[in-house]
């Protein structure tokens, strides 16, 4: 091979080459060089290596004579490997050096890649298998190919195959799978029961799209069990803690009905002091929710607040859960005997709700407290004293119950120190779209969704019902619509409401004109149809038109609604 033929060779090459003499100066310096270092190789012959490669180590080859193999080395941002080698004559003199090398920015950037997808590779095997959720995976085909340990768990049954591409056993949820490939569509809160321990579960589906393909389907299996018995242990927390903590203040009291305002003011002024209060208002007004400000507005806000519902205990159980008892007071009784809510209210509040439902007896014992403002506990004769405020709440007429001889007179008067009466939702509709908003950003905060506004249909249909249930109803009524809608929906409309019966509107209840004029000169016929007429638009107008929906709010086949429509020439 002549030089010509050299030369050629060593400029085809993908690797760089550089040679020195024993003067350091270039005597090779191919094109791969010039092209991985940036460096016309015409204007680096003959040079000093030094002045053209200032952190060359061939120098150090030439001096030492020791080859240097697969040494990584950074110019102007390329990566090289290189190997550097003494070059000898036939004698073993060294005469020169030689450096080989190539860029590996790519592949070291290209392995950075491959590790990282790695490492997420592996979180995310990791999160798959450390879930607490039941997750099973099918491919195009509906085979079973993955399911994590929580499926095993939840489902009873062995996982199946582990090696890639063989098929896993599944529960009853391949059925869902199969809905979720033929449709394309997701599938949520479907209720199953799987396994052969039939356990209930809440199965939610998603296709798999890859490149806009359906290649497979994903469930998530929650256990209903488990939900449930995190349902009551929250119950249980909740619990104790509308017992022992006051979350309200005014700020929560929602409208500018007169009669609102007029309640909230009388118990601001009532917080001021250490009187009793006796709230009074139909059930689901808000009388605890007064309660509650109304120890948060007091000097006490700092001390407890005991609820007690009277009329969820009975009158033995009631009477030692307010007093306490001493120990060996009665059968099952806890040795050492137990503080009463009076004693755990010490400095603080006791709401005592639903009074008039107390016994005479129990009755007989509060009136002691009040007057004295002490307590003796289920066979004990020791007087305790207390220091309690209390705040007394019923549905019922007392004044009413006295005269039936089921409420003691002499505790009425003891209780009434400042009465406040809470008005019922249906004498102030117009709050209804304030406290609607509230009650659905309480809802919003709770199950975590988004629902922005109601529209006008929705709030013409909760404006026109009578609300026997009052604000715990309308909370509960939004409750059921918020139900009704799809996750992505967030504007709650009449169609999603559950179905209302409208009342003809009232002075009281709406504040304008009853719907219906009362003419004595019409006959009772003609003054039937048009209520009618008048109830029919309201229930077709609070559905959205839905005929079925309407149908079924007012308790008549859809034929029937059908008629009725065309009769009175509804559109």
């Amino acid at each position: 091979m002549d030089s010509m033929e050299v030369s050629l060779f060593l400029n085809s090459i993908t690797d760089g080459i550089i040679a020195i003499d024993r003067d350091t100066r270039i005597t090779l310096f191919n094109s791969a060089a010039g092209r991985i270092l940036g460096i016309d190789p015409r204007g680096a012959l003959r040079r000093p290596v030094d002045d053209v490669i200032p952190v060359t180590r061939l120098p150090g080859i030439l001096a030492d004579g020791h080859s240097e193999l697969d040494q990584t080395l950074t110019w102007r941002g390329v990566t090289i490997v290189t190997s550097r080698y003494p070059i000898r004559d036939e004698h073993g003199a060294v005469h020169g050096a030689a450096a080989v090398f190539r860029d590996i920015t790519e592949l070291q950037r290209l392995a950075e890649e491959i590790t990282n997808l790695r490492e997420v590779r592996l979180l995310n095997e990791a999160i798959f298998q450390s879930t607490q959720d039941a997750i099973s995976v099918v491919d195009e085909d509906c085979r079973g190919v993955l399911v994590n340990p929580a499926y095993t768990r939840v489902t009873g049954l062995a996982p199946g195959g582990a090696a890639p591409g063989t098929a896993v056993t599944l529960a009853d949820d391949a059925e869902i799978h199969r809905d979720v490939l033929a449709t394309g569509r997701p599938v949520h809160g479907r209720r199953l029961r799987v396994g052969p321990y039939k356990r209930e579960v809440i199965v939610d589906a998603n296709p798999l799209l890859v490149d806009g393909r359906i290649r497979g389907s994903v469930a998530v299996l929650k256990d209903v069990s488990e939900m449930l018995q995190l349902h009551d242990q929250l119950a249980h927390a909740r619990e104790k803690i509308r017992r022992l903590e006051a979350r309200y203040t005014f700020e929560d009291v929602v409208g500018e009905d007169p009669g609102l305002r007029d309640a909230v003011e009388r118990a601001r002024t009532a917080a001021g002091t250490p009187a009793t209060v006796l709230l009074s208002g139909e059930s689901g007004t808000g009388k605890e929710l007064f309660a509650h400000a109304i120890h948060n507005a007091s000097e006490r806000r700092n001390a407890r607040f005991v609820r007690v519902n009277c009329a969820a205990l009975s009158e033995s159980v009631l009477e030692s859960e307010l007093f306490g008892y001493e120990g060996g007071a009665f059968t099952g009784a806890r040795k050492g005997g137990r503080r009463g809510l009076f004693e755990e209210a010490h400095g603080g509040t006791i709401f005592l709700d639903e009074i008039g439902l107390m016994s005479l007896n129990t009755q007989a014992k509060l009136l002691r407290v009040l007057q004295e403002r002490e307590i003796r506990r289920v066979g004990g004769n020791e007087a305790i004293p207390v220091n309690v405020r209390v705040v007394a709440a019923s549905n019922l007429d007392l004044e009413k119950e006295i005269a039936r001889g089921t409420f003691r007179e002499d505790l009425f008067y003891r209780l009434q120190v400042v009465p406040i009466r809470i008005p019922p939702l249906r004498s102030r509709v117009r709050d209804i779209p304030t406290l609607a908003q509230r009650l659905l950003d309480v809802i919003n905060a709770e199950w975590g969704r988004a629902v922005r506004e109601i529209d006008d249909v929705a709030i013409d249909s909760l404006r026109r019902h009578r609300w026997p249930g009052n604000v715990r109803e309308l909370e509960n009524v939004l409750r059921r619509a918020v139900v009704n809608m799809q996750p992505d929906e967030f504007v709650l409309r009449g169609s999603h409401l559950p179905p209302l019966t409208p009342a003809i509107a009232t002075e009281e209840s709406r504040g304008a004109a009853p719907t219906v004029a009362i003419d004595t000169d019409r006959s009772l016929d003609t003054v039937m149809r048009a209520v009618e007429g008048d109830y029919i638009r309201s229930v077709l107008a609070a559905h959205d038109g839905n005929r079925t929906r309407s149908a079924a709010a007012m308790g008549i086949s859809l034929r029937s609604l059908q008629y009725k429509i065309k009769r009175h020439g509804i559109h």
